[in-house]
């Protein structure tokens, strides 16, 4: 698998990806998510190929403090394959590079396979509460903060 940048024609295949694994919520429009990715950190927003087909992806954030990784998918066409993995190893490389001491990232507590996954690469689950505020409003159903 070929670990790129996001480029602007990867939109609508990454966003059908994020559809296809069930990542994409009424109350957060991928296309804005995406849009606003581009503003902040680009470099950080990869893409995984095989055979010029979007097979993986992952969007990660570093401010200085903590690093945190969003949106990570594999086309369930293609999981099994260590893509997974590889995009992840590839983002901690980029945080890790850019000095970040910890990574975070955020599992639905219903998603246990995921949940696993991330275990199985070292995460483990820390002692907190996750809150949010919602300061944009995205779609319908978005005045739930999720």
């Amino acid at each position: 698998m070929l670990i790129r940048p996001f480029e602007s024609s990867d939109e609508p295949h990454v966003v059908a990806l994020w559809e296809r694994c069930g990542l994409t919520r009424p109350w957060n429009d991928p296309v804005k998510d995406i849009a606003r990715k581009q503003q902040v950190r680009p470099d950080l927003f990869l893409v995984g190929v095989v055979a010029g087909e979007i097979v993986a992806v992952t969007m990660a954030g570093y401010d200085g403090h903590r690093g945190w990784v969003y949106y990570v998918g594999v086309d369930p066409a293609h999981q099994r394959h260590g893509y997974g993995r590889a995009i992840m190893a590839e983002v901690e490389r980029l945080l890790r590079a850019a000095g970040c001491p910890k990574i975070n990232l955020q599992v639905r507590t219903s998603n246990a396979a995921v949940v696993a996954f991330y275990k199985s690469l070292g995460y483990a689950m820390d002692d907190v509460v996750s809150l949010g505020k919602r300061l944009e409003q995205d779609g319908p159903g978005s005045g739930s903060v999720q």
